[in-house]
């Protein structure tokens, strides 16, 4: 049985519960559309053993750098990421053969008591390790007169989530996307708007990677791609690019669909099957305190190519520039 037909597939993934996961999901998926089996290799990065928060080590690309080494050797076939994770650059000798159907984009909290978010005490202490939740918190906190302290903290699930059942934390905010893939949905105590916090860019959905020259691994990994999923990310990519923000700097954005005639429910990110020709873009961004914030969204047709969609990016972007985004995200550098 030797041949190329029946060679398994080499799948590069972070060792993180949450990676092993949403890995297992793809090599399932992969294996069914290409009738080979799929293994995987787990490989472990910078941002996997290194205990600093990510705004200090640069989160830009500490999670992918080790799997896109492992892929330029040849060590493995293909790899699988987080969107939000990825560098908005993309290599040359490696190409986003697929990105899959979007989970829900949405952060949630994880609250003691099963609290919802506007049900918090005051002085809650929130924790996050994302300085684009936490500007978006004090924000949303300063301006409906909330007494909660977002608070820094690393760690993986249930590091996070266990300091709620110790009583160090009255909540924490993680991605409803993780929480699903690991199977622990039901541990949410509420899903945040969107209108309160907008999304990292990508956040929801994976990247599946390979070499650029392996035309017809490409191909295959090519019908699990998702046309849709895929504008509305490379926009929210091209909006982050554009604004010169590395994963780490407070930008919120995401595209979705406009609202038919009530808020989409989770699961349904098309509108249930209804045919719909327009997309949203918002993007966000902040000082991590709050005290300044710029907010802008576009609305227009569902961009039919990658370079719409990078247009449809840069421009909202060249507007939030304008009304001082840059400034903002100055501010955080220093």
């Amino acid at each position: 049985m030797s041949g190329m037909s029946t060679k398994a597939l080499r799948l590069g993934t972070r060792r993180s519960k949450l990676a092993m996961a949403q890995s297992g999901q793809v090599a399932d998926a992969v294996s069914q559309v290409t009738g080979r089996p799929v293994e995987l290799v787990e490989i472990t990065t910078y941002g996997d053993v290194s205990r600093e928060h990510l705004a200090q080590i640069g989160g830009t690309g500490v999670f992918v750098t080790a799997l896109r080494d492992a892929l330029a050797q040849g060590e493995i076939d293909f790899a699988v990421h987080s969107l939000k994770d990825l560098p908005t650059t993309q290599p040359e000798d490696l190409v986003l053969a697929a990105i899959p159907v979007r989970e829900d984009p949405r952060d949630v909290i994880v609250a003691r008591d099963a609290l919802k978010f506007a049900d918090l005490p005051r002085g809650a202490r929130i924790g996050t390790g994302s300085p684009r939740r936490m500007a978006q918190l004090n924000a949303y906190a300063r301006s409906h007169g909330l007494d909660i302290h977002a608070v820094p903290i690393r760690g993986n699930v249930d590091t996070r989530i266990r300091y709620v059942h110790d009583g160090e934390l009255d909540a924490v905010v993680l991605a409803a996307a993780g929480l699903s893939r690991i199977g622990r949905l039901d541990e949410v105590t509420d899903f945040l708007s969107i209108d309160t916090v907008l999304p990292a860019p990508g956040q929801g959905a994976l990247a599946i990677e390979c070499a650029a020259h392996d035309a017809a691994l490409i191909a295959a990994l090519g019908e699990l791609d998702d046309p849709f999923t895929r504008v509305a990310v490379t926009a929210e990519r091209s909006l982050l690019a554009a604004l010169e923000a590395g994963c780490s700097a407070p930008v919120g954005a995401l595209a979705d669909l406009p609202p038919l005639s009530a808020p989409l429910e989770r699961g349904s990110a098309r509108g249930d099957g209804q045919i719909v020709n327009e997309m949203r873009l918002r993007g966000v961004v902040g000082t991590t305190d709050g005290s300044r914030m710029v907010q802008l969204s576009t609305t227009g047709p569902v961009p039919e190519t990658h370079d719409g969609a990078m247009a449809l990016g840069r421009e909202l972007a060249a507007e939030m520039l304008a009304q001082g985004a840059a400034g903002l995200m100055g501010e955080q550098a220093q």
